[in-house]
């Protein structure tokens, strides 16, 4: 096991700078993801990492070894891509063996370490195979298993399940996690879907325009975001925002005035806080309440109903709002488009965020954060 860090790694192409300032201390035997939206620099990271990409400044150790100029063959690091990259002429145990016969390796320590990787990833019964015979998970468990063979200190794992389909994704996420905990390797993994960076990530790393957002636990990036964009980001469907006008200011509570003229206050840290202040609202769809058991309401019709059976998500145009307002609730609601319909907003899953997208610190200690 070994510990990766960043110190203000710098990234760029001329004149055009992708990654910004990163620093980053990942644990020995750490599951940490890199989350963002296209074009963040999440996957650009992980290649000065893996030493696919020259680091235009800033500094990178895996481990205490200082690795900007160690060749990538060199720095015990193994790379999942997000195309399988499988040889179709060779069967399974091939595939898998390849680094290992090109590095001339004995054949019974090649046969050795290929069985122990086909029984982790149970594809023992499978090794005679070609790829044309697999199954797309099966195909990602081998791109997987021939990283695994080659025993890398650091797995770096690059959007590996984007081309499943959704029940594969959720399956292929799930022994991807089980194989962390078997080995207890380091393993540092890019995606865009949030929801895999939920479930999977002991630690977040949230880029936005190449620069680190915030990193922390995933509840801790949902229930206390650090500015507008990641609470935007993390949590599906994204959160609500609307503008408030700030009536009065204490150390640790604010009151907001919404567009109808109705005030409540709101259990943030006030001391960044200007009362006549115009700033942002957020609350999250499930965290919507009927208007009775709100602390403040709002009105307006629905748009559309997205009837889940699980749950319901119905979206209000609110008159105040560009974008409408999302309310998921567990279960059934009875509710169709056209209709009226009132929620209620509970102050303590509330949050406010400045013009700038800095967020107040919420004082609410919501469970397990």
């Amino acid at each position: 096991m070994t510990s990766v860090t960043l110190r203000n790694v710098c990234k760029a192409y001329g004149d055009n700078l992708i990654s910004k300032n990163v620093d980053l201390d990942i644990a020995d035997g750490e599951f940490v993801v890199f989350v963002g939206p296209s074009g963040c620099g999440k996957s650009t990271l992980l290649r000065c990492i893996a030493g696919l990409e020259d680091i235009t400044s800033g500094d990178l150790y895996i481990g205490e070894e200082r690795m900007n100029d160690v060749p990538p063959s060199e720095r015990g690091v193994g790379m999942v891509f997000q195309s399988y990259a499988l040889y179709p002429h060779l069967n399974l145990f091939d595939n898998m063996s390849f680094g290992m016969k090109l590095a001339k390796a004995d054949k019974d320590l090649i046969k050795k370490r290929v069985d122990h990787a086909a029984d982790i990833l149970q594809l023992g019964h499978l090794l005679e195979r070609q790829p044309k015979a697999l199954s797309g998970g099966q195909r990602q468990r081998v791109a997987i298993g021939r990283t695994l063979v080659s025993q890398p200190d650091v797995f770096l794992l690059d959007e590996p399940l984007s081309n499943l389909d959704a029940a594969l994704r959720v399956q292929m996420r799930i022994e991807i996690a089980k194989l962390h905990k078997q080995l207890g390797s380091t393993m540092i993994y890019v995606t865009h879907d949030q929801i895999e960076a939920m479930t999977m990530a002991e630690k977040i790393v949230v880029l936005d325009d190449g620069y680190v957002s915030q990193v922390g636990k995933p509840l801790e990036l949902y229930h206390y975001p650090q500015n507008r964009f990641v609470a935007g980001f993390i949590g599906s469907p994204k959160m609500n925002f609307m503008s408030v006008a700030i009536e009065q200011v204490e150390d640790e509570r604010v009151m907001v005035q919404l567009a109808d003229g109705n005030t409540f206050w709101i259990p943030v840290d006030g001391t960044t806080v200007n009362k006549g202040d115009r700033m942002s609202l957020g609350i999250r769809p499930e965290h919507l309440v009927p208007c009775e058991e709100g602390d403040a309401c709002v009105e307006g019709k629905i748009q559309v109903v997205e009837k889940l059976g699980y749950e319901t998500q119905a979206y209000i145009h609110l008159d105040h709002m560009d974008a409408d307002f999302i309310y998921r609730r567990p279960d059934t609601l009875e509710v169709e488009a056209g209709d009226s319909f009132k929620v209620g907003l509970p102050a303590h899953r509330c949050h406010l965020f400045h013009s700038d997208g800095r967020a107040c610190r919420r004082l609410y200690k919501e469970l397990g954060a």
